[in-house]
């Protein structure tokens, strides 16, 4: 194997592939990137066997060939090569020689034939999206979900696709978030996917210079997202997804609207003041065309008012104010819906016009 290409587009690269490498692993192949030279171009692959991702770039190929290298001392010694072309040439004994400019390094790799198959995905049915709408909808959603990765399949992401509608839905006990798009596609499909590995999806797709829409490729067991000259290959969870539709009130006793950014500047302030240790305690008290917002600690305490307009019966509740900042700095909408039934009972916020998200919180008790 033997190519060059201009610095800056090698390290882009290795800068995208990277994301799927992962410390974690005990198996030293993973920790390395695939490199393989083919009709002038270079194809790189990283795999950590739950998320798979490939990219080409142009490079001059004097030799074709493929070679394994470590990810993370191959992409430090070229971010650090001076702005020029890099000259990569494979070696005896799986050696690796590196030139830019007046530099040279020699580094060893690993044969290629040691490194998995990433696996072609047998395609069912496909979906052609936005990216950034794409992008949005997990940004919207994929918060919500556990982190706790033994919480099973509840650190994952459902993705509902109907022939014409596309749904996101993530929850972790405490909150739920959906959000809506209208998507066309071939048939009707549930897949459920780690919100972690969804964020690094998320990643490569805003680093792809490609302006064209992208395409989800389904089978079985794995989902394929293709961005430019970009493949991503993860890995679904397998199981049965909480039956969401049964979560959600099916009706409100109070119904308020209010100025999101107002909303979100006054949860902010009350935080600074909410009890460490205390499920970042705030209190909402609902009166006729006021909302007061109150948090105390042994520091001091903290009162705001802001304008509502509302529907039903005044009320009291408490909130982890974590829970409804999350909620805030992914709705972009001016105004927003939020619907109780009690003080113990959750809190629905929905847009004023249409259905593209619905997120649930549940209240903290508070004693009065």
């Amino acid at each position: 194997m033997k190519f060059s290409c201009p610095q800056q587009t090698l390290a882009k690269a290795l800068n995208v592939v990277s994301k799927a490498i992962t410390n974690r692993t005990t198996i030293p192949i993973l920790k390395g990137i695939l490199l393989e030279t083919e009709n002038d171009q270079l194809i790189l692959t990283a795999s950590d066997l739950e998320l798979s991702i490939e990219t080409k770039i142009d490079v001059t190929t004097s030799q074709n060939g493929s070679l394994v290298v470590s990810a993370k001392l191959f992409s430090d010694i070229v971010r650090k090569l001076p702005n020029g072309m890099v000259e990569v040439e494979e070696k005896e004994n799986n050696r690796i020689i590196i030139r830019c400019l007046s530099s040279e390094f020699t580094i060893v790799g690993q044969p290629a034939d040691e490194f998995p198959n990433t696996g072609e995905i047998e395609e069912h049915n496909s979906i052609r999206m936005e990216k950034e709408l794409f992008r949005d909808m997990v940004r919207r959603t994929s918060f919500a979900a556990s982190v706790d990765e033994s919480k099973g399949i509840i650190q994952g992401v459902l993705i509902d696709i109907g022939e014409e509608l596309l749904q996101m839905v993530a929850l972790d006990g405490y909150r739920m978030a959906i959000t809506r798009e209208h998507v066309r596609s071939d048939d009707a499909r549930r897949i459920i996917i780690s919100a972690r590995i969804l964020n690094e999806v998320n990643k490569v797709i805003t680093d792809s210079d490609s302006e064209e829409d992208m395409d989800i490729v389904l089978d079985q067991k794995k989902a394929m997202f293709l961005t430019g000259d970009t493949k991503i290959v993860v890995r679904m969870l397998e199981g049965q997804f909480i039956d969401f539709k049964n979560v959600i009130p099916k009706e409100y006793k109070t119904r308020i609207k209010v100025s999101r950014g107002d909303f979100s500047e006054s949860i902010e302030r009350a935080s600074l003041l909410a009890r460490d240790g205390k499920n970042n305690l705030i209190r909402m008290t609902v009166g006729d065309n006021t909302m007061t917002i109150t948090s105390r600690s042994e520091e001091g305490n903290v009162k705001e008012e802001i304008a509502i307009a509302r529907e039903g019966d005044g009320l009291e509740i408490g909130f982890n104010s974590k829970y409804l900042l999350d909620v805030m700095k992914v709705v972009s909408n001016d105004e927003i819906y939020m619907e109780f039934n009690s003080s113990v009972s959750p809190c629905m916020v929905k847009p004023v016009e249409g259905d593209s998200f619905e997120y649930l919180v549940l209240p903290v008790r508070i004693s009065n």
